[in-house]
């Protein structure tokens, strides 16, 4: 929940970003993907702040969008969002393994039902590990990709919705 992601302590561990990067996820991209001026509204109201260039340019890769800071004591997240309608949620930080199991209790909870599909290393970069799922609730749909680092310290870890 995005209330868990700014109430956490200054010293979060990993696994403590993972449920809060899932938390930020789930209100943020699940709630608002493929509805780009909803989302956008919602960060606003919810106090996040536009991330300036370039490093609004170097988040999107050079797509048109805009980019949120939800960074806290625990640790640096953003909310990107592209104008085509994707969104991300980032960590800096993030053990993958505790990220995929509270994604998956997330939409649990919310009663979305998931399939887990492809779950393969990154072919350009090695250190990467990619999971996707389809998941639904009532007529809505979602594509979502779990990026993640294959390290036991955890590192980057990115959560992308598509409708």
């Amino acid at each position: 929940m995005l209330i868990a992601l700014f109430s956490r302590g200054a010293n979060a561990a990993p696994p403590d970003n993972a449920v809060q990067l899932a938390g930020l996820f789930m209100q943020s991209c699940v709630q608002f993907s493929g509805n780009r001026s909803a989302l956008r509204d919602w960060a606003r109201r919810t106090g996040l702040a536009e991330v300036p260039e370039p490093a609004r340019t170097a988040f999107l890769h050079d797509a048109p969008g805009v980019v949120f800071d939800a960074s806290n004591q625990a640790g640096k997240f953003v909310v990107i969002s592209e104008d085509a309608g994707g969104c991300s949620a980032l960590a800096e930080t993030a053990d993958g393994p505790a990220l995929l199991a509270a994604l998956e209790a997330d939409l649990r909870q919310a009663g979305i039902g998931f399939t887990p599909g492809r779950d393969a290393d990154d072919p350009e970069e090695q250190q990467l590990r990619h999971r996707e799922y389809t998941a639904s609730l009532g007529v809505r749909t979602w594509r979502i990709v779990v990026g993640t680092v294959r390290d036991r310290q955890g590192g980057q870890a990115m959560l992308t919705a598509t409708p």
